[in-house]
């Protein structure tokens, strides 16, 4: 008798590689998190929320991707280290199931003035191979198509020694594309002459007006002791021979003033001490006198195209390669796909999947010969993905910070798709945002809070979205929050006239803008709101102009340093103790002798990367000990430095320590919603919308009458977004007039007037599409702008 076999009705066991499905944190306390445990899953979208200052990049930035990161760099020799950045392990207990982590920041690109959009991708690699193959006549190698690598030629005796036989070569050449006159920066830049002297005096009259030179120190008397020139005679009298050795005499040894020093025109001497340098780094003063001086104009020889005259002569077809990338990048994508080439094709195929992604991803506006360095946050995060998009990478874990920021509703949906792109490929995407629309794609949402600063840190909600609407924390329920249109507008007090604006897409372009009112300016990204904006209406008498650009300082400034809170707060604590206002500060004589007040001591350890350890005499507090023992209402100066600007404008506000210069300040940094900022937190440390918030509660002590606010919203929390629309209305109901660059519906809701850009973006855009009320926007849905808006206000 057989017995029937039966399939076993037992599944398979399941493979020990496939249980790590998580990644498990335990006990991170970076910054402000609060021993926070959390399990993340793999191969899924996990938006992480909150409001800002909760502690989202503390988790996601410092403790994830930085801990990755570590662990990555340490796979590598020593040596290779060395030529890394130096990443200390972050606090937290167990990090388990990490995988490869590639972050995608809204860190501004390179400010190199030959970094463009094309070098910062593939895609000018990709065209130069294709004219160094293509292009008729034919010039030479991809370097020769290269705006950054200068042609080369060397003559001379190279000697070649095989066993007896010498061979000698006389020349060496190298074909680069670079222009000649402008060095590949597209600008040539002229000194103002009537900056550095006033022609009317001679130089003992004090003719020379150059920061440094002032009569009687050594920069001046290599001049005026030179025997060169006469002192006493006016710089316009000057002979042809003076004037040469005034402004452009080469560098020559000789004795002035009994001592021997080397002479040097003018002109070479300050392109050499003051105009090599980095303009970020100078003092205020310098930097003035720079602006002032130092005029930049289109290199005349390339016409800004930064290529010589043999790389914009050959050609494929009629378009040279610097038509190519001069074209917005959609319609080079067309162009592109015209071309067939058998010989090329594995090329063309990869440039133009490459340059679909910038279509794709809502780039399709720029150019290639776009300067990296004049993109927008959201603009650099969005051609940071370009190459990750093409990528076969898989099952690595994605980190993207706020990649909505500066795109209109209409794009929004776009990135989500991308996202969610990203996700199938079998990756891990974490997104740190506040926007519903992107918290409403997540498969799992990680609420952190309550607060901000010390109040928050700590996970509030954990799971899907819908659980987060019904769960109760600030940011469920903020999430179906909409603004209502405003029944009443204000009446605007005049008009701010511009006529005919050609700036970038601008085509000619004549609107009124309303003063006195809230005045909202709109339009998909590239549109030209900020061209519209920015460039006609320059900072300057009576215009405050608040944008997102990094502020200028070192890794020593922080929120006390930038908005002088930290004069009143210093002043206080001497009157108190009777000492020295100058003992209160880090960067002065109250500064720790060890680590001289950067609170770190930065060790070199030769071939091996450097570490930045917390000094051990201050403790990271900065201060010599001495000055610890003094003491304001309690506190010492340290102590004051830590706390968060809520914390600190109650304690100048009332009793002991009562300072009302510094309780002003405070106050206008809570009302821009930086209660939660630490006073002597790192300044390089804040966001785009949080540098930007900074600078507006400095700006507010101003009296300039119109405000340009270039998205306030970005990096704020739907909680917070009520109350910046509460610090707009106070601005106007005080008579300023407020000019607001954005694409928060809310914000739109909220406008007196609202101005609409578009229709597209580029060469589709450039045009004023509609002028009105928010209502008559919603009624009429003509634009893009006007139909999300819609949508949003019917809830």
């Amino acid at each position: 008798m057989s017995i029937a076999t039966r399939p076993d009705p037992r599944p398979p066991v399941p493979h020990l590689a496939d249980s790590h499905d998580l990644i498990r944190v335990h006990g991170a306390r970076e910054n402000n998190l609060k021993d926070v445990s959390i399990e993340i899953p793999k191969r899924r979208l996990t938006v992480f929320t909150g409001v800002s200052g909760s502690g989202k990049s503390s988790l996601v930035f410092n403790t994830i991707a930085a801990e990755s990161q570590r662990l990555i760099n340490e796979t590598y020799s020593a040596f290779v280290q060395g030529f890394m950045p130096t990443l200390a392990r972050p606090e937290v207990d167990v990090l388990d199931g990490l995988t490869t982590v590639i972050t995608v920041d809204q860190q501004r690109m390179g400010a190199d003035p030959r970094s463009t959009v094309g070098t910062a991708t593939d895609a000018n690699a990709m065209l130069r191979i294709l004219f160094s193959r293509l292009g008729q006549p034919h010039i030479g190698p991809p370097s020769a198509y290269a705006f950054n690598v200068p042609s080369v030629r060397a003559s001379g005796a190279i000697t070649v020694e095989r066993g007896a036989k010498k061979t000698v070569k006389a020349t060496f050449n190298r074909t680069g594309g670079m222009c000649p006159r402008c060095e590949g920066r597209g600008a040539v830049s002229d000194i103002d002459l009537t900056q550095l002297y006033d022609d009317s005096k001679s130089l003992n009259e004090g003719a020379l007006t150059i920061p440094g030179y002032t009569a009687g120190g050594w920069n001046h008397r290599l001049y005026s002791e030179s025997g060169l020139v006469d002192p006493d005679k006016p710089i316009s009298k000057y002979t042809k021979k003076e004037r040469h050795d005034f402004l452009y005499h080469e560098a020559t040894r000789m004795k002035i003033a009994g001592i021997n020093m080397t002479y040097e025109g003018l002109i070479p001497r300050i392109q050499k001490s003051i105009l090599s340098k980095d303009t970020e780094a100078m003092q205020p003063h310098i930097r003035a006198f720079v602006e002032r001086a130092v005029t930049f104009a289109t290199c005349p020889e390339c016409e800004g195209t930064r290529l010589g005259e043999g790389a914009r002569s050959s050609k494929i077809g009629q378009v040279s390669i610097a038509d190519a990338c001069a074209m917005e990048i959609r319609d080079l994508a067309e162009w592109i796909h015209t071309v067939e080439e058998p010989s090329v094709a594995p090329l063309l195929a990869a440039l133009r999947q490459t340059l679909d992604s910038f279509v794709e991803i809502g780039l399709g506006y720029l150019s290639l010969d776009r300067p990296s360095g004049t993109l927008s946050g959201g603009e650099a995060q969005r051609v940071k993905m370009i190459r990750h998009l093409g990528s076969s990478l898989t099952d690595v874990t994605y980190v993207f910070d706020e990649p909505t920021s500066g795109l209109h509703p209409h794009d929004i949906q776009r990135m989500n798709s991308l996202l969610l792109r990203l996700r199938d490929k079998g990756n891990t995407v974490l997104v740190v945002e506040h926007k519903p629309e992107v918290i409403a794609i997540a498969d799992h949402v990680v609420d952190l809070g309550p607060g901000a600063g010390t109040a928050g840190g700590t996970v509030c909600f954990e799971g899907t979205v819908e659980g987060l609407r019904s769960g109760g924390t600030i940011t469920g329920r903020h999430l179906d929050d909409r603004a209502a249109l405003k029944e009443t507008v204000r009446t605007p007090t005049g008009t701010l006239r511009i006529r005919g604006a050609t700036a970038h897409n601008l085509r000619d372009v004549d609107v009124d803008i309303p003063l006195g009112v809230l005045c909202v300016v709109t339009g998909v990204a590239g549109s030209g709101k900020s061209s519209l904006v920015h460039g006609s209406i320059p900072a300057g008498e009576g215009v405050v102009s608040v944008d997102q650009s990094a502020i200028r300082g070192s890794r020593r400034s922080n929120p006390a340093t930038y908005t002088g809170l930290l004069d009143p707060i210093r002043k206080a604590f001497a009157k108190a103790n009777g000492v020295k206002p100058a003992l209160f500060s880090a960067n002065s004589e109250g500064a720790c002798p060890a680590c001289n007040g950067a609170g770190v001591i930065y060790t070199d350890l030769a071939m091996m990367s450097g570490v930045a350890t917390t000094c051990e005499d201050c403790e990271g507090k900065r201060f010599d000990a001495s000055v610890l023992d003094h003491l304001l209402g309690g506190r010492d100066i340290s102590e004051v430095l830590a706390m968060s600007v809520a914390e600190a404008e109650e304690f100048f506000g009332a009793g002991e320590a009562r300072t009302p210069a510094a309780h002003r300040v405070l106050t206008r940094l809570a009302d821009v919603g930086l209660g939660y900022l630490r006073l002597g937190q790192p300044l390089t440390t804040l966001s785009g919308g949080e540098r930007q918030r900074l600078k507006l509660a400095t700006h507010m002590a101003e009296k300039g009458g119109v405000y340009v606010l270039d998205e306030p919203t970005s990096g704020l929390h739907l909680a917070d977004v009520e109350q910046l629309l509460g610090l707009l209305d106070r601005l106007v109901d005080s008579g300023k007039s407020v000019i607001v660059v954005e694409h928060h519906q809310a914000v739109m809701a909220h406008a007196d007037w609202i101005i609409d850009l578009g229709p597209g973006a580029g060469h589709d855009g450039g045009r004023v599409v509609f002028e009105g009320t928010p209502a008559d926007l919603v009624a009429a849905r003509a634009t893009l702008t006007g139909e999300h808006l819609a949508a949003y206000v019917a809830g």
